[in-house]
């Protein structure tokens, strides 16, 4: 069994999201920056309208550009030393899919979440995938 020195560290929660969620978890106590200013949530906002998702602080980009900034939030919070939980809204990880089924580590640990316009769909986790791969089903 692994030491708990090499997880005392892993105290926050990152957050991607729609804007509802990130807002309900910020106000929650979740959100934090850090002191090199780097934060523990994006806020992805999916725009019915055109289709496509962009990044709020950010003027709106091609959907490619979209997908790259996410999975460049993925990959930051999942190789921070401070993060122990992942959560993404299941809507966004379908965005970066073979990203999200390639991660394999145990911490930070990814779930993925609901959120108030998509529901959750069980059929397209890749937790629970896993676990069904690993009891047979």
């Amino acid at each position: 069994m692994a030491s708990t020195t090499a997880f005392k560290d892993r105290n926050l929660i990152a957050v991607i999201g729609d804007e509802d969620s990130i807002t309900g978890l910020l106000l929650a106590g979740v959100g934090h920056i850090n002191e090199h200013q780097r934060k523990n949530f994006l806020i992805v906002d999916s725009s019915e309208l055109f289709g496509v998702f962009y990044i709020i602080s950010h003027s709106r980009m091609s959907p490619e550009t979209q997908i790259s900034g996410i999975e460049a939030a993925f990959q930051e919070f999942t190789q921070r030393k401070d993060i122990a939980i992942v959560l993404i809204n299941q809507h966004i990880a379908e965005k970066i899919r073979p990203t999200v089924d390639r991660y394999q580590e145990a911490f930070p640990t990814l779930l993925e979440i609901p959120s108030k316009d998509h529901p959750y769909d069980p059929s397209k986790d890749s937790v629970l995938k896993r676990v069904q791969k690993l009891f047979g089903e």
